[in-house]
């Protein structure tokens, strides 16, 4: 379960994206006015899970199937929460390089158990035949943004809010342009720097969004993070704008203009990532 100082990098596929089960599904859950919307969403995940795993943690439990929707003049877009697959991937993850005695009394055997045939199952061969590609529609970070995320935006696309109660800031694109952005980025890289960690991890998003409907929408939320930053520096928030002239200067191979944004940015999200400690 993630914590609530947390990113997000989510997909919003049209529902052409679905089988035709869950079109119908997310029409009628749309039209019920069930859709979260995404400044509530963390918490309301949070609790899901704790009711349902209950305290003995003994079971991979049943959870809802929620979603963050967009509607726009002539389309509907989905980004399904996939709970069961996300705590069920948390749970293994949870016991890796932990010694046995703790990763038993952390995640069960018969949990981990149950949680390793949910990940087989929706990742094996007949799913996919079935269902199509096994899509995940959020990344979640704690405590920062991966830095990767900001490959996929333009900073025209900023949304901010400053109004209490109200405070957000997003940026959203259309997956099309996102993948131009990331094919854009690992060309440089790879000329650059090479098989660097950096460059692995673009190609890792780049992946990623192959996976959606081509008339998808991605989103990166800054989510809880609003709440550790002023409004002034989220105001003063240039991000994209320094990976950019990052990439830009690699390309040109003016390296000390790269590394000056790579270090600024580096610097500022390690602020941020500090504050955990503090927590």
């Amino acid at each position: 379960m993630p914590s609530l100082f947390a990113s997000y990098l989510r997909v919003y596929e049209p529902l052409t994206a679905f089988d035709r089960d869950r079109q119908s599904y997310w029409r009628r859950y749309v039209s019920e006015g069930r859709a979260v919307a995404p400044v509530e969403g963390p918490g309301r995940q949070r609790t899901a899970v704790i009711e349902a795993l209950g305290a003995g943690w003994t079971r991979l439990p049943d959870l809802p199937e929620e979603a963050y929707v967009l509607e726009t003049d002539d389309s509907l877009l989905v980004c399904p929460w996939n709970l069961r697959i996300r705590v069920a991937e948390a749970a293994l993850s949870a016991r890796d390089g932990v010694p046995s005695v703790l990763a038993d009394a952390f995640v069960p055997p018969v949990l981990a158990g149950q949680a390793r045939a949910v990940v087989d199952d929706w990742r094996s061969g007949a799913r996919v035949l079935e269902h199509g590609v096994p899509r995940v529609h959020e990344q979640i970070a704690t405590w920062g943004v991966p830095l990767r995320w900001f490959v996929l935006f333009d900073p025209a696309e900023r949304d901010l809010v400053t109004e209490p109660g109200r405070r957000a800031l997003r940026y959203r694109t259309e997956i099309s342009k996102a993948r131009r952005r990331s094919s854009r980025a690992l060309s440089v890289l790879r000329k650059s720097v090479g098989d660097a960690p950096i460059t692995e991890a673009v190609e890792e998003a780049a992946r990623w969004l192959e996976e959606f409907h081509p008339r998808s929408v991605v989103e990166l939320d800054y989510g809880g993070l609003v709440d550790l930053l002023s409004d002034e520096t989220l105001e003063a928030d240039d991000s994209p704008e320094l990976v950019a002239g990052g990439l830009a200067g690699l390309s040109r191979g003016e390296a000390d203009e790269a590394s000056a944004a790579y270090d600024k940015l580096v610097a500022r999200w390690r602020a941020v990532q500090l504050l955990e400690r503090c927590n």
